[in-house]
């Protein structure tokens, strides 16, 4: 991809970021684990009329350093804070994100509220999880892969054929010996093992306008995603029917038109579920 990279570098981590450009209100775009801003490009591209939209690697994903010593949720929201602070001094920034991302965002706009205007999750939840061997789970799927693939076909092999599976073909990095995964399975479990920790404390003393957006077909119950919006009756939702928790993937259009919608609006108009 045709890319404007720039490293902030923070306490001896390089944080890779994507300029995509575009003018006005910066936006920062939140990749989930395991993913990089490669998979949100096509977001990207679509606010840049709009908005100066930018993607970050987090720290231990894609171009980012791999392997930071510190894996805890505050060293991920310093890195968006910095992030905010370098490229937009002088006015605060939206966040977008997906998944742990979401997660990303949400600590962020709570911990940060002078750097955030405005907050969007993508299958995002303060609720943790309820099952404790998860965080394991991750880490030996992503063990069992191949140390390389020789080709983008070989890693379809063994990865099926998915939106997800794609994106994660698309951004394998190239080395003599074959194609690698830009992330460590260990460093995946320790980072996931912290957003599955309970947030709500965090999650109802937002004070920027947020809309949480779901797939049909995601993470999260039908309760799950009722009390994320009875413990922030303020909260704006959309629902993405037939989508997966990658919806940003799988549902595209769908996605872009709830985004937009928000983004866009005077943040009190209704969001219609797209249907």
């Amino acid at each position: 991809m045709s890319e404007n990279r720039v490293l902030i570098h923070r306490d001896g981590v390089d944080i890779s970021v994507v300029d995509r450009g575009g003018d006005g209100t910066l936006l920062v775009l939140l990749h989930g684990l395991a993913g990089s801003a490669r998979e949100l490009l096509p977001t990207a591209d679509a606010l840049t009329d709009a908005f100066h939209v930018v993607l970050v690697d987090q720290r231990g994903h894609g171009q980012s350093s791999r392997r930071p010593e510190d894996l805890s949720r505050e060293a991920f929201v310093d890195d968006i804070a910095e992030v905010i602070t370098q490229l937009s001094p002088d006015r605060p920034a939206t966040l977008v994100g997906q998944s742990m991302g979401a997660h990303t965002a949400l600590l962020t706009a709570a911990a940060r509220p002078g750097l955030v205007e405005r907050l969007v999750m993508l299958e995002g939840h303060a609720f943790g999880t309820d099952e404790p061997d998860e965080a394991a789970r991750l880490r030996a799927f992503f063990d069992s892969w191949p140390a390389v693939f020789t080709s983008a076909d070989d890693a379809r092999a063994f990865l099926g054929e998915s939106a997800l599976s794609e994106a994660w073909i698309d951004d394998l990095e190239p080395t003599p010996d074959g194609l690698r995964r830009r992330f460590d399975a260990d460093v995946m479990e320790r980072t996931i093992a912290a957003v599955h920790k309970p947030r709500w404390m965090e999650w109802q003393e937002l004070t920027v306008p947020t809309l949480a957006v779901f797939a049909e077909n995601g993470l999260f119950s039908a309760e799950q995603k009722a009390e994320l919006i009875a413990r922030r009756p303020q909260t704006r939702r959309a629902d993405i029917p037939g989508a997966s928790h990658d919806a940003h993937l799988d549902a595209f259009e769908s996605w872009i038109e709830v985004l937009r919608a928000f983004l866009l609006e005077d943040g009190s108009a209704e969001i219609t579920l797209v249907r």
